[in-house]
């Protein structure tokens, strides 16, 4: 929670980065700040657009790290597991292409169907787009339970 206090004095700013930071494969809780922010009075709709953005900013790295196609640098400095990036390009070219990129919010997983989704060059802009929606529709409904517990 220190990281999150840290962030939490940046404001906005410190939100962007938090996002960014756990966009990637570096595990950072962002929901928790922007708890931290709705609940302190913070505008919602601007905390949200800034951790969506900042969010998607960190799955958009991703997705180009894997595009560069270089499973030894993926392991090697995203840590990602060699058979779990095959299993997850497997998975992409059998079933669902680059729509899955709408559940890449989800925690551990997000960042490898992202980097798989690179890794076989899907669709840029489906990719681009359903990533965008998942990431504002996770944070919109944290602010929105926030807003309704608070």
């Amino acid at each position: 929670m220190d990281f999150v206090a840290q962030f939490y004095e940046w404001g906005y700013v410190g939100m962007f980065l938090a996002a960014f930071i756990s966009g990637t494969v570096f595990p950072l809780s962002s929901e928790a700040l922007l708890v931290l922010l709705v609940n302190s009075g913070f505008d919602m709709a601007i905390s949200v657009a800034v951790a969506t953005f900042g969010n998607y900013a960190g799955g958009v790295t991703c997705y180009y790290i894997g595009r560069l196609g270089k499973p030894e640098w993926i392991e090697k400095y995203l840590k990602i597991n060699p058979e779990k990036l095959k299993k997850g390009i497997s998975f992409i070219q059998r079933g669902p292409g680059a729509v899955i990129a709408f559940f890449s919010f989800l925690p551990i997983w997000g960042e490898l169907i992202v980097v798989a989704l690179g890794f076989t060059r899907a669709n840029v802009w489906v990719t681009n787009i359903f990533m965008l929606l998942g990431k504002f529709v996770r944070y919109l409904c944290i602010a929105k339970g926030v807003e309704f517990f608070m």
